[in-house]
Protein backbone atom coordinates (compact mmCIF):
# COMPACT_ATOMS: atom_id res chain seq x y z
CA UNK A 1 0.00 0.00 0.00
CA UNK A 2 2.79 2.39 0.98
CA UNK A 3 4.71 1.71 -2.25
CA UNK A 4 1.49 2.05 -4.28
CA UNK A 5 0.78 5.50 -2.84
CA UNK A 6 4.35 6.56 -3.57
CA UNK A 7 3.89 5.49 -7.19
CA UNK A 8 0.61 7.39 -7.45
CA UNK A 9 2.35 10.60 -6.39
CA UNK A 10 5.35 9.89 -8.66
CA UNK A 11 7.75 9.90 -5.72
CA UNK A 12 10.27 7.40 -4.44
CA UNK A 13 9.40 5.60 -1.18
CA UNK A 14 11.78 7.80 0.83
CA UNK A 15 10.54 10.99 -0.82
CA UNK A 16 6.95 9.99 -0.11
CA UNK A 17 7.67 9.32 3.57
CA UNK A 18 9.45 12.66 3.87
CA UNK A 19 6.56 14.51 2.18
CA UNK A 20 4.02 12.84 4.48
CA UNK A 21 5.96 14.13 7.49
CA UNK A 22 6.25 17.63 6.01
CA UNK A 23 2.53 17.80 5.17
CA UNK A 24 1.56 16.72 8.69
CA UNK A 25 3.75 19.42 10.26
CA UNK A 26 2.38 21.99 7.80
CA UNK A 27 -1.19 21.03 8.71
CA UNK A 28 -0.39 21.20 12.42
CA UNK A 29 1.01 24.73 12.07
CA UNK A 30 -1.91 25.82 9.86
CA UNK A 31 -4.33 24.56 12.49
CA UNK A 32 -2.96 26.57 15.39
CA UNK A 33 -1.39 29.54 13.60
CA UNK A 34 -3.86 30.04 10.72
CA UNK A 35 -1.19 30.41 8.02
CA UNK A 36 2.20 29.16 6.73
CA UNK A 37 0.98 25.80 5.41
CA UNK A 38 2.31 26.45 1.90
CA UNK A 39 5.45 28.13 3.20
CA UNK A 40 6.37 25.03 5.20
CA UNK A 41 5.54 22.72 2.29
CA UNK A 42 7.67 24.74 -0.14
CA UNK A 43 10.55 25.36 2.27
CA UNK A 44 10.75 21.70 3.30
CA UNK A 45 10.20 20.09 -0.11
CA UNK A 46 12.04 22.49 -2.42
CA UNK A 47 15.09 20.26 -2.30
CA UNK A 48 13.28 17.27 -3.82
CA UNK A 49 10.60 18.82 -6.05
CA UNK A 50 10.62 21.82 -8.43
CA UNK A 51 8.76 24.89 -7.17
CA UNK A 52 6.43 24.72 -10.16
CA UNK A 53 5.22 21.32 -8.88
CA UNK A 54 4.91 22.46 -5.28
CA UNK A 55 2.70 25.47 -6.04
CA UNK A 56 -0.37 23.56 -7.35
CA UNK A 57 -0.01 20.90 -4.64
CA UNK A 58 0.18 23.62 -1.99
CA UNK A 59 -2.88 25.25 -3.54
CA UNK A 60 -4.91 22.06 -3.15
CA UNK A 61 -3.77 21.51 0.43
CA UNK A 62 -4.52 25.14 1.32
CA UNK A 63 -7.99 24.72 -0.17
CA UNK A 64 -8.70 21.65 1.95
CA UNK A 65 -7.42 23.35 5.12
CA UNK A 66 -9.43 26.49 4.36
CA UNK A 67 -12.66 24.50 4.03
CA UNK A 68 -12.04 22.84 7.39
CA UNK A 69 -11.29 26.18 9.11
CA UNK A 70 -13.89 28.23 7.20
CA UNK A 71 -16.41 28.54 10.01
CA UNK A 72 -13.99 30.24 12.37
CA UNK A 73 -12.70 32.49 9.59
CA UNK A 74 -16.18 33.75 8.67
CA UNK A 75 -16.92 34.47 12.32
CA UNK A 76 -13.75 36.41 13.10
CA UNK A 77 -12.55 38.05 9.86
CA UNK A 78 -13.22 41.59 8.62
CA UNK A 79 -14.45 40.73 5.12
CA UNK A 80 -14.11 44.29 3.80
CA UNK A 81 -10.35 43.88 4.22
CA UNK A 82 -10.33 40.32 2.93
CA UNK A 83 -12.02 41.26 -0.37
CA UNK A 84 -9.52 44.07 -1.07
CA UNK A 85 -6.62 41.71 -0.41
CA UNK A 86 -8.15 38.98 -2.57
CA UNK A 87 -8.71 41.29 -5.55
CA UNK A 88 -5.17 42.65 -5.36
CA UNK A 89 -3.83 39.12 -5.09
CA UNK A 90 -5.75 38.00 -8.17
CA UNK A 91 -3.93 40.70 -10.15
CA UNK A 92 -0.51 39.78 -8.78
CA UNK A 93 -0.65 35.96 -9.06
CA UNK A 94 0.00 35.74 -12.84
CA UNK A 95 3.14 37.88 -12.47
CA UNK A 96 4.58 35.45 -9.93
CA UNK A 97 3.53 32.42 -11.96
CA UNK A 98 5.15 33.85 -15.08
CA UNK A 99 8.49 34.04 -13.25
CA UNK A 100 8.06 30.55 -11.78
CA UNK A 101 7.30 28.93 -15.11
CA UNK A 102 10.02 30.69 -17.12
CA UNK A 103 13.04 30.77 -14.79
CA UNK A 104 15.34 27.72 -14.35
CA UNK A 105 14.32 25.27 -11.61
CA UNK A 106 17.41 26.03 -9.49
CA UNK A 107 16.70 29.76 -9.63
CA UNK A 108 13.04 29.38 -8.66
CA UNK A 109 14.03 27.24 -5.67
CA UNK A 110 16.45 29.88 -4.42
CA UNK A 111 13.96 32.71 -5.05
CA UNK A 112 11.23 30.83 -3.14
CA UNK A 113 13.49 30.04 -0.18
CA UNK A 114 14.89 33.60 0.02
CA UNK A 115 11.36 35.00 -0.13
CA UNK A 116 10.15 32.71 2.68
CA UNK A 117 13.22 33.47 4.81
CA UNK A 118 12.83 37.25 4.30
CA UNK A 119 9.13 37.24 5.19
CA UNK A 120 9.77 35.11 8.27
CA UNK A 121 12.52 37.47 9.49
CA UNK A 122 10.34 40.54 8.92
CA UNK A 123 7.51 39.05 10.95
CA UNK A 124 9.65 37.57 13.71
CA UNK A 125 11.35 40.90 14.40
CA UNK A 126 8.17 42.89 13.65
CA UNK A 127 9.82 44.92 10.90
CA UNK A 128 6.95 46.55 9.04
CA UNK A 129 7.04 50.09 7.57
CA UNK A 130 4.19 52.18 9.01
CA UNK A 131 2.62 52.75 5.57
CA UNK A 132 1.92 49.02 5.26
CA UNK A 133 -0.86 49.41 7.81
CA UNK A 134 -2.56 52.20 5.83
CA UNK A 135 -5.36 51.93 3.28
CA UNK A 136 -2.87 52.31 0.43
CA UNK A 137 -0.74 49.66 2.09
CA UNK A 138 -3.74 47.35 2.10
CA UNK A 139 -4.04 47.51 -1.71
CA UNK A 140 -0.30 47.06 -2.15
CA UNK A 141 -0.28 44.13 0.25
CA UNK A 142 -2.91 42.32 -1.81
CA UNK A 143 -0.94 42.84 -5.03
CA UNK A 144 2.39 41.68 -3.58
CA UNK A 145 0.68 38.78 -1.83
CA UNK A 146 -0.45 37.65 -5.28
CA UNK A 147 3.08 37.82 -6.65
CA UNK A 148 4.35 35.87 -3.62
CA UNK A 149 1.60 33.30 -4.19
CA UNK A 150 2.72 32.81 -7.78
CA UNK A 151 6.38 32.55 -6.76
CA UNK A 152 6.12 30.29 -3.72
CA UNK A 153 2.48 30.07 -2.50
CA UNK A 154 3.29 32.36 0.45
CA UNK A 155 0.73 35.11 -0.04
CA UNK A 156 -0.60 34.49 3.46
CA UNK A 157 2.73 35.56 4.96
CA UNK A 158 2.62 38.86 3.08
CA UNK A 159 -0.90 39.46 4.37
CA UNK A 160 0.33 38.66 7.89
CA UNK A 161 2.74 41.60 7.59
CA UNK A 162 -0.18 43.93 6.88
CA UNK A 163 -2.12 42.60 9.85
CA UNK A 164 0.96 43.03 12.04
CA UNK A 165 1.37 46.67 10.92
CA UNK A 166 -2.32 47.40 11.45
CA UNK A 167 -2.14 45.98 15.01
CA UNK A 168 -5.32 43.96 14.53
CA UNK A 169 -6.78 41.67 17.17
CA UNK A 170 -5.03 38.23 17.08
CA UNK A 171 -8.28 36.35 16.53
CA UNK A 172 -9.28 38.77 13.76
CA UNK A 173 -5.83 38.31 12.18
CA UNK A 174 -6.21 34.56 12.18
CA UNK A 175 -9.71 34.85 10.68
CA UNK A 176 -8.60 37.27 7.96
CA UNK A 177 -5.75 34.97 6.94
CA UNK A 178 -8.09 31.97 6.80
CA UNK A 179 -10.63 33.84 4.67
CA UNK A 180 -7.98 35.37 2.38
CA UNK A 181 -6.63 31.91 1.63
CA UNK A 182 -10.15 30.56 1.10
CA UNK A 183 -11.19 33.28 -1.35
CA UNK A 184 -7.81 32.96 -3.09
CA UNK A 185 -8.65 29.35 -3.93
CA UNK A 186 -11.03 30.50 -6.65
CA UNK A 187 -8.94 33.29 -8.15
CA UNK A 188 -5.70 31.29 -8.14
CA UNK A 189 -7.32 28.25 -9.79
CA UNK A 190 -8.00 30.25 -12.95
CA UNK A 191 -4.34 31.20 -13.27
CA UNK A 192 -3.07 27.72 -12.40
CA UNK A 193 -5.18 26.27 -15.20
CA UNK A 194 -4.09 29.04 -17.60
CA UNK A 195 -0.41 28.29 -16.99
CA UNK A 196 -1.00 24.53 -17.19
CA UNK A 197 0.56 23.73 -13.81
CA UNK A 198 -2.62 22.22 -12.34
CA UNK A 199 -2.34 18.72 -13.80
CA UNK A 200 -3.25 15.16 -12.80
CA UNK A 201 0.02 14.73 -10.89
CA UNK A 202 -0.78 17.73 -8.68
CA UNK A 203 -4.35 16.52 -8.18
CA UNK A 204 -3.19 13.04 -7.20
CA UNK A 205 -0.69 14.41 -4.71
CA UNK A 206 -3.37 16.63 -3.22
CA UNK A 207 -5.76 13.69 -2.82
CA UNK A 208 -3.15 11.35 -1.32
CA UNK A 209 -1.76 13.88 1.15
CA UNK A 210 -5.18 15.31 2.14
CA UNK A 211 -5.87 12.82 4.98
CA UNK A 212 -2.43 13.48 6.49
CA UNK A 213 -3.03 17.22 6.24
CA UNK A 214 -6.44 16.99 7.90
CA UNK A 215 -5.05 15.05 10.84
CA UNK A 216 -2.45 17.77 11.31
CA UNK A 217 -5.02 20.58 11.01
CA UNK A 218 -7.40 19.03 13.52
CA UNK A 219 -4.60 18.49 16.01
CA UNK A 220 -3.44 22.07 15.48
CA UNK A 221 -6.95 23.50 15.93
CA UNK A 222 -7.33 21.57 19.18
CA UNK A 223 -4.08 23.12 20.42
CA UNK A 224 -5.07 26.71 19.57
CA UNK A 225 -5.44 29.04 22.53
CA UNK A 226 -5.80 32.82 21.95
CA UNK A 227 -3.53 33.53 24.90
CA UNK A 228 -0.72 31.56 23.24
CA UNK A 229 -1.04 33.18 19.80
CA UNK A 230 2.33 34.92 20.15
CA UNK A 231 4.10 31.67 20.99
CA UNK A 232 2.48 29.86 18.05
CA UNK A 233 3.59 32.55 15.64
CA UNK A 234 7.19 32.67 16.90
CA UNK A 235 7.47 28.90 16.70
CA UNK A 236 6.13 28.93 13.13
CA UNK A 237 8.49 31.69 11.99
CA UNK A 238 11.59 30.14 13.57
CA UNK A 239 10.69 26.82 11.93
CA UNK A 240 10.35 28.52 8.54
CA UNK A 241 13.69 30.29 8.97
CA UNK A 242 15.44 27.01 9.82
CA UNK A 243 13.86 25.19 6.87
CA UNK A 244 14.70 28.02 4.46
CA UNK A 245 18.30 28.32 5.61
CA UNK A 246 18.78 24.55 5.40
CA UNK A 247 17.32 24.56 1.91
CA UNK A 248 19.52 27.43 0.75
CA UNK A 249 22.65 25.79 2.16
CA UNK A 250 21.88 22.58 0.29
CA UNK A 251 21.18 24.48 -2.94
CA UNK A 252 24.28 26.66 -2.77
CA UNK A 253 26.68 24.00 -1.46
Amino acid sequence: MFHYLAELTQLTDMQFLYCVSAVFVAGLVRGFAGFALSAIVVASMAGILPTVELIPMSYLLEGIASLVMLRGGVRDADMSIVWVLAIGSAIGVPIGLMATTTLPVEVTRIVALVLILSLAILQLFKITPSFVGTRAGLYGTGFFAGIATGLASVGGMVVALYVLASKADPRSMRGALVMFLFVGMFTSLVWHLSYGIMDMRALMRGVVFAPVLLVGVFVGVSLFRPSLQGFYKRFCLVLLMCLSIAGLVSQLA
